[in-house]
């Protein structure tokens, strides 16, 4: 099947970002007496993969009870906020909008009301048919209240004519493309569902019995999560599955859509998952260390010290110094009260934003030739900033190390990228991007020495088990190109 891949506000220019946007996080809880405070914590601890608004939606009485807010978790929530959120089941949800403008109505959980009862909907991905199943919906009479693409799973459920609410969730789920992982809370159960490619990253785990409650089970985005609240990891949320539970422990798994090639997003490994946190058995710190050993083994130059770019970058560049036998400095230094650099009221001032949010130490890198590794390079304008703040700070050279392959394409499966048109390595050769920023030299990652630093098990060669469509253009399952409606990439292709 063709499926219409699209990312509004890529499009958007919503200001210079050093690297791709994050996803959305989701949280949830059930068989817990204090499941909006798991939630809350939960959170706080997947907080950045969005930071645009939140919420927590929890189920007591035979009712909702919800608090949603832009902004972070701890500006949105106060204490008395979360004891009005009673009950031992709760959804959360930390944004970061693919699809849907950033405002209130947009954020998530979303509420509705339908036939059966309430339903309210957590979801960290992209529906890349919601644009078709939206127009097939609208012309049906379903009235959308939301620019979000996570509505058109409530309308597809609410118009299932299905005997049970499990039944018309799994047939609503098996008229969805894209990658996606839902939480979905009724008056009477929490349903987590995944993709069949297993894009997003999406645990299961479970926290030891309190009082006269059973065991409790949480679902988080990360694992970092149940580090959070104390809960044991138990296992990922396979591609194509749904589980469903109910607040007497009881635990069902169906499977909606039958596992088709694996297509984890390799930027969660790259980027955008925290260090602490694990994605099929594989910590991030970890893999991240290994692909700085990988970028030294295929572009070793003669230097002084390394250093790395705050904050995802800093394992990679441990990992190139120890496999270089040089020594690893904090040649740049993070400052964490910025805030987003990208809202300025000018843009003279937002040319500030490297500045703001970062400083070279002199006293590290003056006089020194320094490799400077970083995760990725989006548009160039960071690196070519980043770059000069370590020559103004004394460096005699600055040899660029990028922890993955050039970014070449856009994302059409929920993660904010620049068009095609913004993306550096897509106009201009290595060479040529090494003379824009200004680097002395600059070197990518390989596309198999990645995967393979990586080492999940699945994956026999580079195409295998991941995602890797914004760096090769090869992609686990169909898309539709947004810009020119050509069709590439997918498995129908493959067949």
């Amino acid at each position: 099947m063709v499926v219409t891949g699209y990312y509004n506000e890529a499009r958007s220019g919503r200001g210079l970002y050093a690297h791709p946007g994050e996803e959305c996080g989701i949280f949830g809880a059930v068989g817990h007496e204090e499941a909006s405070f798991l939630n809350y914590y939960g959170l706080h601890a997947l907080q950045h993969r969005g930071q645009e608004s939140c919420g927590i939606c929890s189920s007591y009485g035979g009712r909702f009870h919800h608090r949603r807010g832009m902004g972070l978790v701890k500006e949105v929530f106060t204490q008395e906020d979360l004891l009005s959120l009673p009950g031992i089941a709760a959804i959360g949800h930390v944004r970061y909008s693919t699809s849907g403008e950033s405002h209130l109505v947009n954020a998530q959980p979303l509420i509705f009301r339908y036939r059966g009862g309430e339903l309210a909907i957590a979801t960290n991905g992209t529906l890349t048919n919601a644009p078709q199943l939206r127009a097939e919906l609208e012309a049906e009479g379903s009235i959308f209240q939301t620019t979000s693409d996570t509505e058109v799973l409530a309308h597809l459920v609410a118009r299932s004519r299905a005997e049970t609410l499990e039944e018309d969730v799994f047939a609503a789920l098996n008229r969805l493309d894209g990658a996606f992982a839902f939480l979905i809370l009724t008056n009477e159960k929490l349903i987590a569902a995944r993709d069949r490619h297993g894009f997003r990253p999406f645990s299961m785990g479970t926290m030891a019995p309190r009082g006269k409650l059973g065991v409790a089970t949480v679902f988080a985005s990360e694992t970092c999560a149940f580090d959070a609240v104390g809960a044991t990891f138990d296992r990922e949320v396979e591609p194509g599955e749904m589980l469903v539970l109910d607040d007497q422990g009881n635990r069902e798994s169906l499977q909606f859509a039958e596992p088709a090639r694996r297509g984890i997003c390799t930027m969660e490994y790259v980027y955008f998952a925290r260090p602490d946190s694990d994605i099929d058995g594989i910590n991030l710190h970890s893999a991240r260390k290994r692909l700085g050993r990988r970028l030294a083994r295929e572009a070793l130059v003669e230097a002084d010290v390394v250093t790395g770019v705050p904050d995802s970058s800093i394992s990679a560049a441990i990992g190139y110094a120890e496999e270089s036998r040089l020594p690893y400095e904090m040649g740049l230094i993070k400052n964490r009260y910025t805030g987003r650099t990208f809202i300025q009221p000018s843009q003279g001032l937002r040319e500030q934003g490297v500045k703001m949010k970062l400083s070279a130490v002199r006293g590290v890198v003056e006089g020194k030739r320094v490799v400077m590794v970083d995760d990725s390079i989006v548009r160039g304008t960071t690196s070519l900033r980043i770059v000069r703040l370590l020559r103004e700070a004394g460096a005699r050279e600055v040899h660029v190390r990028i922890s993955s392959p050039p970014f070449k394409n856009p994302c059409y499966f929920g993660i904010d990228t620049p068009s095609r048109e913004e993306l550096i390595a897509s106009r201009l050769s290595v060479e040529e991007m090494r003379q824009a920023i200004g680097a002395d030299s600059l070197h990518f990652l390989s596309a198999r020495g990645m995967v393979e630093a990586i080492g999940r098990p699945e994956c026999g060669s580079p195409d295998r088990g991941h995602c890797l469509g914004c760096f090769t253009n090869e992609y686990p399952a169909d898309t539709y190109e947004a810009a020119g409606g050509q069709p590439r990439g997918g498995e129908e292709e493959e067949r």
